[in-house]
C-alpha cells in the first residue's frame, strides 16, 4: 500500500472538538522603447530591466525549498520550519511527520491529505517528512506579508491568517460533497492540541476567525464570504 489514503490524525472529521471560539498580488513592469537605432540611454535602461527580469526569476527559483514527492530526513535534507504547497499534482497530496523511519504506525506524529492548500510546521525533533502528489513546497517566511483576502474557496485547503484570510465572521451555503470540514488552528503542526475549533457541517455554517487564530482549514464546503 502506498501513502496516499492513510487517514490523516489532524482532520479529526466527525468529532467536533470545542475549543476557544477561530492571493498573491503580481505587478507588470513596462519596457521603454526607442524608435531607429535607439539611444544608448536607452539600451541601458532595457539591460537594467532584464537584470531586473534575471532577479526576479532568481528569487522565484528560489522559493521551492523540496519536491512535492519523496522522503526527506530532517536536518540533512531539508531544515525545520514551515512550508506550503499550494495543492495535489494528482487525485491527492499525502504528507506526514514521522519521528522515525521505521515506517510502523506509532512513527507517525501528524499525516492530512490535502486537497487545496496546506502548511506544516516541521519541527527539529521531525525524523522524517514524507510527501506524495503534492506540487513543491516552499518555505514560508514568518515575517511576510500579504493581502488577506475576504473570500475563499471552501475546499481550498489551509489559509493563513492575516496573510491569505482576514479575521472575521465568514459564511458558507454548506457542503459540497458528503460532508464540509472547517477548523481554526493555533499553529500548522497539525495535532490535537492544534485545534482550536472545528466542525462537520451540513446546510450554511457560520464560523468567526479570530485575529489569533494561525489558520483555518476548509474542506467540501461551498466558498466562504466574509459576513462581519
Amino acid at each position: 500500500m502506498g501513502m496516499k489514503g492513510k487517514v490523516a490524525l489532524g482532520a479529526v472529521v466527525g468529532i467536533v472538538v470545542i475549543g476557544a471560539v477561530s492571493v498573491a498580488a503580481g505587478g507588470d513592469g513596462d519596457g521603454g522603447g526607442s524608435e531607429g537605432k535607439g539611444s544608448s540611454a536607452s539600451q541601458r535602461q532595457s539591460g537594467g530591466a532584464e537584470d531586473t527580469a534575471k532577479e526576479t526569476g532568481k528569487k522565484a527559483e528560489k522559493k521551492a525549498a523540496f519536491a512535492g514527492d519523496g522522503d526527506y530526513q530532517v536536518g540533512s535534507d531539508i531544515k525545520p520550519g514551515t512550508y506550503r504547497t499550494t495543492g495535489n499534482t494528482d487525485d491527492m497530496c499525502y504528507w506526514e511527520r514521522a519521528k522515525d523511519a521505521s515506517g510502523d504506525a506509532d512513527s507517525l506524529l501528524a499525516n492530512d491529505n490535502v486537497t487545496g492548500t496546506s502548511y506544516v510546521t516541521v519541527k527539529a525533533t521531525d525524523k522524517l517528512f514524507k510527501s506524495s502528489g503534492c506540487k513543491d513546497w516552499e518555505a514560508v517566511d514568518p515575517k511576510a506579508a500579504g493581502t488577506p483576502a475576504t473570500q475563499m474557496s471552501g475546499k481550498g485547503g489551509m489559509f493563513k491568517v492575516g496573510v491569505d484570510v482576514a479575521p472575521g465572521t465568514y459564511k458558507s451555503t454548506g457542503n459540497t460533497d458528503d460532508m464540509c470540514y472547517w477548523e481554526r488552528a493555533k499553529d500548522a503542526e497539525h495535532s490535537l492540541e492544534s485545534i482550536a475549533a472545528n466542525n462537520n457541517v451540513t446546510g450554511t455554517a457560520v464560523v468567526t476567525i479570530g485575529a489569533k487564530d494561525a489558520y483555518f482549514k476548509t474542506t467540501g464546503c461551498q466558498d466562504w464570504k466574509k459576513t462581519g
